[in-house]
């Protein structure tokens, strides 16, 4: 999976989500976006909707999508979903009837300051960035089949370069939980969720790919202290955010989950990680990597791996 020539399309990091998807149909195509109520996931929705798709905002709170569906009343619609609740997912999913054309993994948590655990005892940022979506992403998949050519989309992050997923200790019940560390190897786990259902479902008509967004200043940065704002140089001495020189706006951050949900370039293209609109190139990883997708998040064996865990988490319920 490592071996063929980059895809390489027309748009750049600064190409907004509605630019991506000028000049393409999407009516009929039905589409699900996990914490689509706002930041680049709300940018995604709009610009899916914008262009004739039907959307479902998956959110914890169903109000917070009230302004998106006024927006859109004819083509969004929000349902509730808590990722870190797998009878949510449960719940979910057994919501949904007909076919299912793309599912946005959206949705995120990062850094949280302390250990804490999901209702099954999952360290939560792994329960919600990919737990989570693992369960609703199999819960849908005969929705996802049953729609023909279908498309799962699973934002990443590039922190998952300095973080190859560890087996030997995944919730940090025997090392110094750090968060950082932790949002690193969800980060990772999100690209082998890619990887996992590229090898399994390409028969069924479905395709998974994972993306980074980039820099982007969203609700994303909501558990990071004031301190460490200034430390990355986003928040000034009044409290202020800062978009810094390489930050994107949420429109901007949103464009490659919308190439890869709804643009015909990169129809039956699988397995892969892109960033900035383009396919990353795969480079080693570790704590001085900057940039690219690291060969321990494509790795098949890992992808195999983390499914079979993931599959014997869900049956232990």
């Amino acid at each position: 999976m490592t071996a063929q020539t980059p895809l390489r399309t027309p748009f750049t990091a600064r190409t907004t989500a509605a630019e991506i998807v000028d000049g393409v149909d999407l009516t009929g195509r039905r589409m699900i976006v996990t914490g689509g109520a706002s930041g680049i996931g709300a940018e995604t929705v709009r610009a899916l909707a914008g262009a004739g798709a039907d959307v479902t905002v998956a959110v914890r709170t169903m109000s917070s999508a009230d302004a998106l569906v006024a927006e859109f009343p004819e083509r969004v619609r929000a349902a509730t979903l808590d990722l870190a609740d797998l009878s949510s997912v449960d719940a979910f999913v057994a919501g949904w009837d007909g076919p299912l054309h793309a599912l946005v993994a959206n949705a995120g948590i990062m850094a949280l300051p302390t250990r804490q655990l999901s209702p099954m005892g999952w360290e939560l940022q792994l329960a919600t960035n990919y737990l989570g979506h693992f369960a609703l992403a199999l819960g849908l998949h005969d929705n996802l089949r049953a729609a023909g050519t279908a498309r799962v989309v699973v934002v990443s992050s590039g922190a998952h370069l300095r973080e190859a997923f560890d087996f030997d200790d995944p919730q940090f019940e025997r090392q110094p939980y750090d968060p950082w560390s932790a949002y690193g190897r969800s980060k990772t786990a999100d690209v082998l969720l890619a990887v996992g259902i590229a090898r399994r479902w390409a028969a069924d008509g479905v395709t998974a790919n994972a993306l980074n967004p980039g820099y982007i200043n969203t609700n994303l940065q909501r558990h990071m202290d004031d301190e460490t704002l200034r430390a990355f140089g986003v928040l000034d001495e009044a409290g202020n955010r800062i978009d810094l020189e390489y930050y994107k706006t949420p429109a901007q951050g949103a464009s490659t989950s919308v190439l890869l949900a709804a643009s015909p370039l990169v129809e039956g293209v699988t397995g892969r990680y892109f960033d900035d609109n383009q396919e990353a190139e795969v480079v080693v990883g570790g704590p001085e990597a900057t940039g690219g997708v690291a060969a321990h998040a494509l790795d098949v064996a890992a992808a195999d791996r983390l499914w079979t865990y993931a599959e014997q988490a869900l049956a232990a319920r």
